[in-house]
């Protein structure tokens, strides 16, 4: 006898595969899509996607409009302002309990992984495949602050933010090899601070960067690093140069 799938496990595997489409850029914001257009991009039958859509629209995600379908959540000024926001509140919140927790030895591996992308950056070319990567690493940090809280309701509602704020990206930055190395020069100003365990460092630099973040989804800031910073000396400040083109780095 066949057993059926659990639905739990069905609409748990729905939310992953719809995370992973914004992940992957796969779908684009204010896109419209039917259920079975939806059932096909997720792979999942349509009972499943059915029970998916009041997540995701709970979650702002998604919302229904009548006579044209599903659209996937887009982006304005009140969304970005929002977002970003919360991702300050939490980020904030985590840094602190991170400088506190964090090991040397892991320190150590997350200061690494940043210092091969720069040093891979530097050499160039910066291939697609090395902006995929250092996107993982950078947005890897932020998991791993975020997690160490051991907070599952901080956790789940740090997740959802941060699909909104891919979206944001997707709508209004093209992931760009301009902006790889002032990126990773701000986590390693905050893994500098980190290493001093630096409260107040720790959480200026947090502030500067998803500040920073936030600009260059308005295309206000348009800097790129004339020289590198100093990793014994933790301040936000830095020397900068112009560039022209925005970034998806968190």
């Amino acid at each position: 006898m066949a057993i059926s799938p659990n639905p739990q496990s069905l609409r748990a595997r729905a939310y992953e595969n719809f995370r992973q489409q914004i992940l992957q850029a796969n779908v684009q914001p204010g896109q419209f899509v039917s259920q079975r257009e939806l059932m096909q991009l997720l792979d999942m039958p349509l009972g499943a996607v059915r029970e998916l859509i009041p997540r995701l629209e709970a979650e702002g995600l998604l919302r229904t409009v009548p006579q044209r379908g599903l659209q996937i959540a887009h982006v304005d000024l009140k969304l970005i302002h929002n977002a970003f926001q919360l991702r300050s509140m939490l980020e904030r919140e985590a840094a602190l309990h991170f400088v506190q927790a964090v090991s040397d030895a892991d320190l150590a591996s997350i200061e690494q992984a940043h210092l091969s992308i720069v040093q891979r950056a530097v050499q160039g070319p910066i291939t697609d495949e090395l902006l995929t990567e250092a996107t993982s690493v950078d947005w890897g940090l932020h998991d791993l602050m975020i997690d160490t809280l051991g907070n599952d309701l901080i956790s789940q509602t740090y997740r959802i933010n941060s699909l909104r704020v891919r979206l944001i990206h997707l709508e209004r930055s093209t992931l760009s090899a301009e902006v790889l190395l002032p990126a990773m020069q701000e986590h390693l100003n905050l893994i500098a601070a980190l290493k001093l365990r630096d409260p107040l460092a720790v959480a200026e630099h947090v502030a500067f960067h998803i500040h920073s973040a936030h600009q260059r989804v308005l295309g206000q800031d348009r800097r790129v690093l004339s020289t590198p910073a100093r990793l014994d000396s933790p301040s936000p400040s830095t020397s900068v140069t112009s560039i022209t083109t925005l970034t998806e780095f968190s």
